[in-house]
């Protein structure tokens, strides 16, 4: 058995229209969070697995609990090829003035 770090990527488009369906989402992502993946953005997470047997036992589970609507996909990539991402980030735009043009001193 090959010792070579996986990364399980796990990206979901679920339905929220209903109290039934947002319940569905909320437990889904709680069961992502809870059995150690971490969130990239929103609705892509991510987790490290030993191997790609450990891996494939991850997308099992994720099968098992998938909500019954919606679109649950997942990616298994290497460490290697994780690790090349690239993060293209834009310019932050705020509404909150960061100037000290209008303070009155009094």
């Amino acid at each position: 058995m090959s010792y070579r770090y996986m990364r399980v990527i796990v990206m979901f488009d679920l339905p929220v229209v209903t109290a039934s369906d947002r319940r569905e989402y909320t437990h889904f992502r709680k069961y992502l969070i809870k059995n150690g993946f971490l969130m990239m953005q929103e609705s892509i997470y991510c987790k490290l697995a030993q191997n790609s047997t450990a891996a494939d036992l991850i997308i099992q589970n994720i099968r098992k609990n998938k909500p019954p609507s919606g679109l649950v996909q997942t990616l298994k990539i290497t460490e290697k090829q994780f690790s090349r991402i690239e993060y293209i980030v834009g310019k932050k735009e705020s509404e909150v003035l960061d100037s000290d043009e209008r303070i009155v001193i009094l």
